[in-house]
């Protein structure tokens, strides 16, 4: 490969994996610290940058693109979402936008499942019953019992390459699959008896457990709101392991204080971390993870490798750029 003269990079985390060791010999400056850098941190240092890697937590709008300069060439996000980022004026100015595609499904998946089994079944509870020396009878019939998942009936909003891996984990459990998406998957329903179902308050009205993997953009806001609560079962579930603003979370601390549904598994939030004074925090009908939706080691390390190609194949290359999970086609000259 031939190494281009421009190679500066902005890292605004340390990352797992190989990242580091693939760029090396480029020009790297990187954020060490343990939380995101701020804007302003950003501002001064993507100056004169041809690349960033940057994370879902950093905005980067126009400002920090007049910031970096014309220089800037690609913008390369370890994760699979990309709202973070100003794609239209990216795409304006040619930069490439990239991101790490559908690697983290399988990971994903495990957690939506793991929040479905915690909530059907008490886990959370009864791990801080025995912790708290509370278990004070050995067996008791009626000590708490909780919801069949085998049989149930799951609603999954967005049958992309997540929902339908937790689709697969639902087969196996013997549940009844439900979908709502924009794309009708008629590969999946074929596999796995799966239904599709044009109306979400239809999903919504029949499901157990109702489960997000939809993307988040001005369609999806606020998708599950009070209104959406309404149509639920009241002894439903609501997971979400997608985005955090796609569920009303206002409306949802209500929904679960009057009862209206009977808990939440949620790996998201609309403010990451969850406020310190949120009412979630003393629900004992919630399971709360701090997004941790793809936090295993070989998924996170092939999250970085992917990012550091996405740079090295718009940095140094022997033809044009073609990098291969490319947000913005139109930038490509």
């Amino acid at each position: 490969m031939v190494k281009r003269s421009n190679s500066a990079i902005y890292i605004t985390r340390r990352l797992p994996g190989p990242a580091l060791k693939m760029l090396k010999g480029l020009d790297i400056t990187l954020h060490n610290g343990k939380e995101p850098p701020t804007k302003e941190e950003i501002l001064k240092r993507i100056a004169g940058k041809n690349a960033i890697l940057c994370m879902l937590s950093d905005r980067i709008d126009k400002e920090i693109m007049d910031a970096a300069g014309p220089q800037l060439k690609i913008i390369s996000s370890y994760s699979t979402g990309f709202e973070h980022i100003d794609v239209a004026e990216a795409t304006r100015r040619g930069i490439y936008v990239t991101f790490t595609s559908d690697i983290l499904a399988e990971a994903t998946a495990d957690i939506a499942f793991a929040l479905i089994l915690a909530c059907a079944r008490n886990i959370v509870s009864a791990d801080r019953m025995v912790r708290e020396k509370k278990w004070e009878v050995g067996w008791m019939p009626d000590l708490l019992l909780g919801h069949n998942v085998h049989g149930a009936t799951i609603g999954i909003i967005g049958l992309g390459k997540i929902g339908s891996s937790v689709a697969r984990r639902a087969r196996g459990f013997g549940m009844k699959i439900m979908y709502y998406s924009r794309r009708r998957n008629e590969a999946v329903e074929s596999e796995l008896d799966a239904k599709y179902v044009q109306d979400l308050d239809e999903l919504l009205a029949h499901s157990d457990f109702v489960t997000i993997h939809t993307t988040l953009n001005e369609e999806s806001k606020h998708l599950i709101n009070a209104k959406r609560f309404e149509k639920m079962k009241k002894t439903a579930f609501l997971i979400n392991t997608s985005r955090g603003a796609i569920v009303s979370q206002r409306d949802l601390i209500s929904a679960l204080k009057s009862g209206m549904i009977a808990g939440a598994g949620l790996d998201v939030f609309e403010r990451e971390p969850i406020e310190k004074t949120s009412p979630l925090l003393a629900m004992k009908n919630v399971v709360l993870l701090p997004h941790i939706g793809s936090a295993d080691y070989i998924t996170r390390s092939k999250m970085a490798e992917v990012a550091a190609r996405s740079i090295l194949d718009v940095l140094v290359a022997e033809k044009e750029p073609n990098p291969k999970y490319l947000v913005n086609p139109q930038a490509q000259p």
